[in-house]
């Protein structure tokens, strides 16, 4: 009975799955619906933006912004640099980082963070393009895209209540967009003053984040706050308008026109110490002006003497003789490894008298710190012969254009007010959503000015300057530019539509006589707006 039940569940289980086949096939062919659209085949130039950034989430963005320029060159150049620039951004990271740890790890209360070990890894990031901004002003603008996807190795080392914790960074990705602003350009090396670095939109920031060996960011919703936090952050410190600022001279100095040519001649040196295993030295001597980025002027080298004699004549450009010194370094030249210093020593130049001719003698010191017990030894004496000859009247350059000096108001202008100078430079990424004619429109105390209109373009250029005669300094007063699109048709079914806009206030323009800013254009995705104020006074 058994065996037949058996016999009977096998045959059963094999008739009803064919069963269930067959009429599974017949309802699949017979009640498929018969509204199934062929799908549509279109071109992708017919493609509108979106659209085109899903199918191809990956195109270059020299390709879908024209504007942007390729920098196929750049990649490979960071290519081939890589594994120095690796090295040296990571330095600059350690000199930067330190400081910031250190204000901001005793609110909470935390000993210690130190980088064990601080390496990009071996892929570099890639440029997508470039747009470069011209402007009236002395600087160049630069907005770059760029992508990273690499395998950095940063290991942080967290001390905090008597315990420690190791905290590792890898599989890094950053995507960003930032402007590079050089500003102001001098006519000094490198030729740009400062670095502003700002961030055009938050940018994409994924990473993996061992703890105590495990992926810490494979924890449940840890992901996405980490994300968020990062963000917000960065965008609090360097979205734009805000930037980090390196700076790389000094302004004010890298403006400055010669005024004069120091007269420098190295006579000798005496009993200086020995250096090398022989029992003797050999010397040379480094001068150059002390924060000066020009390399330094050497003398020759004289082999196996301690009491060495140069005679040799050396010109200096000096622009500020009130700040600026000279400062000296003797030197014992290695044939391999590096060379010893032997002793320094400083001439500040306000001591020296114009057109006068003067023999010093210097004591050589180990350093300029006035306590350092270290200059008691004696190094010997460095003598040379100095002459500082300040240009004449003549041969002082004429007609030098000051980078921040603003026109006079003109004749008839109120004393007690001055002439207000508006400047609408040019607009980027302004975009309607019927169309793009855009033009400015200004509005100053109920008094409406418009510029040109500009047909179909995204990034318009007016250059147009409006006056205002005023009474009185606008210091409470607030400046309305709009920028609008108007159609080029004569519909009247969208004749006019607004693109952005900013609302100003005065008074930083009156206190600081001149402003030319890139502002963001309100009520716009990416559109912004050059402004230049300037206000002039009789």
């Amino acid at each position: 009975m058994g065996v037949l039940s058996t016999i009977a569940g096998f045959l059963g289980f094999g008739i009803g799955t064919s069963l269930g086949l067959v009429i599974g096939y017949y309802f699949f062919i017979y009640f498929q619906s018969i509204h199934v659209k062929d799908p549509t085949i279109r071109p992708l130039a017919e493609q509108d933006s979106k659209t085109l950034q899903q199918l191809l989430p990956d195109i270059p963005f020299w390709i879908k912004n024209p504007d942007y320029e390729r920098l196929e060159w750049l990649n490979k150049f960071i290519e081939y640099m890589w594994p120095y620039l690796n090295k040296a951004i990571c330095k600059t990271a350690r000199t930067i980082a330190k400081p910031i740890i250190a204000e901001q790890i005793p609110k909470y209360k935390i000993d210690s963070v130190e980088f064990e070990e601080l390496n990009l890894g071996s892929l570099p990031p890639t440029f997508q393009g470039m747009k470069v901004y011209s402007t009236d002003e002395k600087e160049l603008i630069m907005e770059l895209s760029m992508k990273w996807a690499g395998n950095p190795n940063i290991l942080v080392a967290v001390k905090a209540f008597g315990l420690r914790a190791t905290v590792q960074v890898v599989d890094l990705q950053v995507f960003a967009s930032p402007r590079i602003t050089l500003k102001p350009l001098v006519p000094s090396f490198p030729c740009f003053a400062n670095i502003y670095v700002s961030l055009m939109e938050k940018p994409h920031v994924d990473f993996g984040l061992k703890l105590l060996g495990a992926d810490a960011m494979s924890i449940p919703g840890l992901y996405r706050i980490v994300q968020e936090i990062i963000k917000d952050q960065v965008a609090k410190m360097y979205l734009w308008p805000k930037a980090l600022e390196v700076q790389m001279m000094d302004p004010s100095k890298a403006m400055k026109l010669p005024v004069g040519i120091l007269h420098v001649k190295v006579v000798r040196a005496v009993k200086l110490r020995k250096k090398d295993l022989m029992g003797a030295s050999d010397p040379y001597v480094k001068l150059k002006l002390r924060d000066d980025k020009l390399a330094s002027k050497k003398t020759t080298v004289k082999h196996k003497n301690l009491n060495p004699e140069w005679n040799e004549e050396f010109n200096v450009v000096i622009k500020d003789p009130q700040s600026q010194a000279l400062e000296l370094n003797v030197y014992d030249w290695e044939q391999i490894g590096k060379h010893e210093k032997m002793g320094m020593n400083v001439i500040p130049l306000k001591e020296v008298t114009p057109d006068e001719s003067k023999v010093l003698t210097l004591k050589l010191l180990k350093t300029m710190e006035p306590n350092d017990p270290e200059n008691e030894k004696s190094r010997g004496d460095l003598i040379v012969e100095v002459l500082y000859k300040p240009f004449k009247e003549d041969e002082l350059p004429k007609n030098v254009e000051d980078p921040n000096g603003i026109e006079k108001a003109p004749q008839g202008t109120p004393s007690s007010g001055g002439l207000l100078v508006i400047i609408i430079h040019e607009a980027q990424d302004v975009e309607g959503k019927h169309h793009t004619n855009p033009f400015a429109r200004l509005i100053f105390k109920g008094e409406e000015r418009k510029t040109k209109h500009v047909k179909k373009n995204r990034d318009p250029r007016w250059n147009e300057t409006f006056q205002f005669t005023l009474e009185e300094p606008p210091t409470k007063e607030r400046l309305y530019v709009e920028v609008l699109s108007a159609s080029s048709k004569l519909g009247l079914l969208h004749p006019k539509e607004t693109l952005g806009y900013v609302d100003i206030n005065l008074s930083d323009v009156v206190s600081n006589k001149r402003i030319n800013e890139n502002y963001h254009l309100i009520d716009s995705k990416n559109g912004r707006i050059q402004i230049e104020l300037q206000w002039r006074t009789p």
